[in-house]
């Protein structure tokens, strides 16, 4: 990189904050991804979250060689958003960045989105990212809607505007809101970005793919889909009732269908894959909301049965 660049990406310093939970075979790649940027001015902070599988051998040998740039602390197992919590208490940077241990960036990432940022004088800077790894949904790299120029509550009411490792915030609107919520552990990324939401509009989008997120089967919260689904819906519910009026101009037949019909939906895609579990989950969640149709009827009152029965109902179904 020439002089010009460095001293134009190095004036302030981008605090990485990564939770590690037995991520062996991938924090490596993860902590080089973090401080191989070519945006020079990074610190990287991870909190080994009671790790049992030998991350804590990588995490050591790892901070020895970066020394004063890698800070590495501890915790009993809490989850990943405690974690964060605790990284950022010890993060020193104006501008902070999240990366799971399983997860990488592009060599220019933190320098493309600190530059949008600047240029755009937001709060927060995002990109596109592509999931990778077997099972992984929708592998085809994913670059977000232009958020900041339509109805940005809507969007973000009908899905999480983009994962966790997707942005660069500044630290002093971390602090207003006061970081992570702990209380729904699969959607409290989706929770801070709805609370920043509430206090900002000043997002800036980069339309390349920057991010990487990696899909493995090591227990990742994403991967329990009812809850996921289930708790989005919370949080979406909690930001409607403490902001009525920034829901206000979307009216209650349209609020209803991006709060209950999120629900709907994601109970037929848990149906026709077969994953009856959550299926009948959300099912039930529409219809104590009252949110179903006739034409839903044959689908969402058998979900009231016990589970057990519901499950034979459904594959005796299937062997017809």
């Amino acid at each position: 990189m020439n002089q010009r660049v460095d001293a134009a990406t190095s004036q302030e310093l981008v605090s990485v904050v990564m939770p590690c939970f037995n991520a062996r075979a991938f924090v490596e790649q993860a902590v080089r991804s973090a401080l191989g940027q070519d945006y020079r001015n990074v610190e990287l902070v991870v909190v080994d979250d009671g790790s049992a599988d030998g991350s804590c051998d990588v995490l050591v040998r790892l901070a020895r060689e970066y020394g004063s740039r890698m800070t590495v602390l501890h915790q009993d197992h809490q989850g990943p958003y405690p974690a964060r919590n605790a990284g950022l208490q010890q993060a020193r940077g104006t501008l902070v960045a999240f990366l799971d241990a399983d997860d990488w960036w592009t060599e220019d990432c933190l320098r493309k989105l600190h530059r949008a940022l600047e240029a755009a004088n937001a709060d927060v800077a995002y990109c596109g990212w592509q999931n990778v790894g077997e099972g992984a949904p929708g592998r085809q790299p994913y670059v977000p809607p232009t958020y900041e120029a339509e109805d940005t509550v809507a969007l973000f009411l009908k899905s999480c505007p983009w994962p966790i490792h997707a942005a660069l915030v500044r630290r002093s609107l971390l602090e207003r809101v006061g970081g992570f919520s702990t209380r729904l552990f699969s959607s409290m990324d989706y929770d801070l970005w709805l609370r920043i939401l509430a206090v900002t509009r000043k997002f800036v989008r980069v339309p390349e793919v920057l991010a990487y997120y990696r899909w493995h089967d090591q227990g990742q919260i994403s991967a329990v889909k009812w809850r996921q689904v289930l708790e989005a819906w919370q949080v979406r519910r909690d930001f409607a009732r403490i902001h009525p009026d920034l829901v206000a101009h979307l009216g209650p037949g349209a609020l209803r269908e991006l709060l209950d019909g999120a629900v709907l939906r994601a109970g037929y895609a848990a149906y026709w894959k077969r994953d009856l579990v959550s299926a009948q989950r959300l099912f039930r969640t529409a219809a104590r909301r009252g949110y179903w149709r006739l034409r839903d009827a044959r689908y969402v009152l058998p979900s009231l049965l016990p589970a057990g029965l519901y499950r034979r109902l459904i594959e005796s179904a299937d062997h017809r």
